[in-house]
């Protein structure tokens, strides 16, 4: 071998081992490193600055639970009322109904004339006219309009009226009284002017300073319905004057007490004294109660007696 050749293989060994030192140096000073530089789970700490003390680590405040109310008592429940129907009543019994004809029929229209809910002579026919009159007697009184006669309704009828006498249910006029036989005046009629109305002879008699300048036949209340007797004074007049009670007409009234006047009747003047009124005194020549009307001034006395 040559010289050269040994001399290259000598270098060549040297430089084969020392770059086996360097690599060898290297990869110490390599893991070195490596366990100096901070792990993954290990935040490396970051250098603070002289004189600032680190911030103490927050710490987790609780989240307040919201306050529960009191609990609170349930509602009391009002029971609801108990609702008890009245049974229906039962519908009155019918006695007579349009159609009808008897003695019965005819006592019920006497009746009805009686207290004015019917004009005219009675029959024994229950028609049209006794419907009519029946239907607005209820009516009147808050029964159940029908225009039947039950038993309810008659009960109501006899206690207004009296029983039918047997004039009356022959349409026999009874005969009129004259005012002027033998009528005696109050001594209240004898000053001034007043109406002196006397019951005993069924009189009105118009007398000035003790004068009697007119005298009229004169009808009063019955069964109940009493014209009352007394002094008075004319306190209002109505020429066309319609009661609101009866729905009955009441020409020329002249109103003394209350409801109670003198006024004109035109049952009065078809019936005569057959029957009566509600407490007015009712006069029937209607001519000469108009005339009368006139002259009687607000004021003018009132004088009812029995003589």
């Amino acid at each position: 071998m040559s010289r050269r050749i040994v001399a290259v293989a000598v270098a060549t060994t040297a430089l084969a081992g020392g770059a086996w030192g360097v690599g060898s140096a290297y990869a110490d000073h390599r893991s070195e490193l490596e366990d100096a530089r901070p792990s993954a789970a290990e935040p490396a700490e970051r250098p603070r600055p002289l004189g600032v003390e680190p911030a103490p680590a927050p710490t987790a405040t609780p989240t307040p639970r919201p306050t529960e109310p009191a609990q609170r008592p349930a509602p009391r429940r009002t029971p609801a009322p108990q609702v008890t129907l009245e049974p229906t009543p039962e519908p009155a019994p019918v006695l007579l109904a349009a159609g009808d004809e008897g003695p019965e029929v005819r006592e019920m229209q006497a009746r009805l004339r009686q207290i004015f809910w019917l004009s005219g002579d009675v029959t024994d026919y229950y028609g049209d006219t006794s419907r009519a009159a029946i239907a607005g007697f209820q009516t009147k009184r808050g029964l159940p309009s029908t225009g039947s006669l039950d038993t309810v309704t008659l009960e109501r009828l006899e206690g207004m009226t009296t029983e039918p006498t047997s004039d009356e249910l022959a349409n026999i006029e009874p005969e009129p009284v004259d005012p002027a036989d033998g009528a005696v005046l109050d001594p209240r009629c004898e000053t001034g002017r007043v109406l002196c109305i006397d019951k005993s002879s069924n009189s009105l008699r118009w007398v000035v300073d003790g004068d009697v300048q007119l005298t009229l036949d004169a009808r009063f209340g019955g069964n109940g319905y009493t014209t009352r007797e007394g002094q008075f004074a004319v306190n209002e007049k109505s020429r066309d004057h319609v009661s609101s009670i009866y729905d009955t007409s009441m020409p020329f009234a002249m109103f003394f007490s209350g409801g109670q006047a003198v006024h004109y009747s035109p049952d009065f003047a078809a019936t005569g004294y057959a029957g009566a009124s509600h407490g007015c005194v009712n006069i029937r020549d209607y001519d000469a109660i108009a005339g009368l009307y006139d002259e009687v001034q607000l004021g003018d006395k009132v004088v009812v007696y029995w003589s």
